[in-house]
């Protein structure tokens, strides 16, 4: 009778080892030909509980970094995965773990990865803390590779105490047109932007000496992420409660990397006949020009605040630079190859 029952069911009556090897081999959450349809990714496009993705291109590959969404005591290493056409993909287990951060002992969240000087640069949350005289914060790890293997840059965290009321979580990482290196971060509703040095291993002052200068935009909470476009400055970021169904993402537009930013309003939301809780993303944006946000959502039916799974959907502008409302989709993006 078990093959009657939904596969949500299915996975709360095994052990964590049984229902994580299940749902790694599950075309129903594989994405791909588990759709019906090979020539698209289908959502979402990675097996398994994950969140908080964070993508990027190196080459002609697509990577994907997410959290591991799981109890924050189990939350102590970081996958990823690459694919050449979006459709494909494969897992690289463990590219970061808490065994190569002496400091991170858990609640490993939200990577942002970038390529320098012919390294990569993996920046993560660690240990949520919850006040200064804890350990923990945003730390960054380098590697060869983007597979990996990362080891800790600092043996500390980078960013390791609250400023302006900005919990040290949910970092991401803005090149501006200049060269210049920024770390956008923050949780408790309170969002901060600082200038990195050159090797990542700190700081350099705005002009008016501020290290951590606030950003918050209107209904911020958390997961910040700026992109530029056509010479404006695009800030986005997550509303609404983590667990809950009303989790979105929201958009600013501003002059410079410190704002203001005016909010423009959300373009990512609950669709409750395909999935609820839809945040905490990050962008694509290819060399021929299109546009994919990466995210992670609750699949129908699902309430467990850790079920959430990596999606990819169509992010697309009016004619005024104004993001449109995305689409979410299960059969997700169609096949593209990076040229």
């Amino acid at each position: 009778m078990i093959r009657n029952l939904p596969l949500a069911r299915i996975l709360r009556m095994l052990s964590r080892a049984a229902a994580l090897a299940i749902l790694m081999a599950s075309p129903a959450l594989a994405g791909g030909t588990g759709h019906g349809d090979p020539a698209r990714a289908g959502n979402p496009v990675i097996p398994g509980w994950y969140a908080d993705p964070e993508a990027a291109i190196f080459g002609k590959q697509y990577w994907i970094y997410p959290t591991w969404s799981d109890a924050y005591d189990r939350q102590v290493f970081i996958d990823a995965f690459s694919s050449p056409d979006l459709v494909s993909w494969t897992r690289h287990p463990h590219v970061l773990d808490v065994r190569a951060v002496s400091w991170a002992k858990r609640a490993m969240w939200a990577p942002a990865v970038v390529a320098k000087d012919g390294h990569y640069y993996l920046f993560f949350a660690a240990n949520d803390i919850q006040n200064d005289h804890q350990t923990g914060g945003i730390g960054v790890a380098v590697a060869n590779h983007p597979q990996g293997p990362f080891h800790d840059l600092l043996g500390k965290p980078l960013v390791g105490a609250f400023h302006n009321g900005a919990q040290p979580i949910d970092q991401s990482v803005f090149r501006d047109d200049d060269g210049k290196y920024y770390l956008i971060y923050g949780g408790w509703k309170h969002a901060n932007i600082a200038r990195l040095k050159d090797d990542f291993t700190g700081f350099v002052p705005f002009d008016d000496g501020t290290v951590f200068k606030e950003i918050t935009p209107e209904h911020y909470v958390e997961g910040p992420m700026m992109f530029k476009r056509d010479g404006r400055y695009y800030l986005m970021w997550s509303e609404g409660g983590w667990t809950g169904p009303d989790y979105s993402v929201a958009y600013a537009i501003g002059d410079s990397p410190t704002g203001p930013f005016k909010r423009i309003g959300k373009i990512l939301k609950q669709d409750p006949a395909i999935a609820t809780g839809a945040g905490h993303h990050s962008l694509l944006h290819t060399p021929d020009g299109r546009w994919y946000i990466v995210y992670h959502r609750r699949p129908k039916g699902e309430t467990a605040a850790n079920h959430r799974v990596v999606c990819i959907d169509r992010l697309q502008f009016d004619a005024r630079g104004f993001i449109l409302p995305v689409k979410m989709t299960r059969e997700g993006v169609a096949r593209h190859p990076l040229r």
